[in-house]
């Protein structure tokens, strides 16, 4: 397996992959390929990795700018992440997510955050930032992980794409 940058004419697959990964979850509405469509096409999809395992994509994950209450810059947000079913609990989302992570830290980020699992994220240095919060989403599922110091206070905004918006 080795994991790349997308490329052009990747987007079908990750959009399928990215649907199948989702389907039947209770905390998904389905919006997830959507969401990368959106985050593309308002030039906003900073990192968009893939797992590349005998020439097929078997795994995806999405990287975009976050806005913070008090202007801090440099934080991103993680998400969606996804591998295709039946390769899942093997590392690709793990691989995959370690890599984006390592890509921006050395283009300089600030930070991360996430909405997610804590039992999953917490392996990745990721934990409910109390200072930090983002609408909507009850705090021990809203996660950071800054990079210098603590995290900073305020509000966070992930891009209109996430809510059906690509401006």
């Amino acid at each position: 397996m080795r994991i790349r940058p997308e490329a052009p004419g990747d987007e079908a697959a990750i959009g399928a992959i990215t649907a199948a990964a989702f389907a039947g979850h209770p905390y998904s509405d389905g919006s997830e390929p959507r969401i990368i469509e959106r985050l593309r096409q308002a030039g906003v999809l900073t990192l968009s990795l893939v797992a590349e395992d005998e020439n097929e994509i078997v795994g995806h994950v999405a990287f975009s700018p976050l806005t913070l209450s008090g202007g801090e810059t440099g934080w991103y947000g993680l998400g969606p992440v996804s591998v295709k079913p039946g390769r899942q609990r093997g590392g690709i989302g793990s691989s995959l997510i370690r890599e984006g992570l390592s890509v921006l830290t050395a283009g300089g980020a600030a930070g991360f955050a996430l909405v997610g699992d804590p039992a999953y994220y917490n392996r990745f240095g990721f934990v409910a930032g109390p200072s930090l919060s983002v609408a909507d989403v009850p705090p021990e599922f809203f996660l950071v992980l800054p990079l210098h110091g603590k995290a900073p206070s305020g509000i966070v905004a992930f891009h209109p794409g996430f809510y059906g918006d690509a401006t």
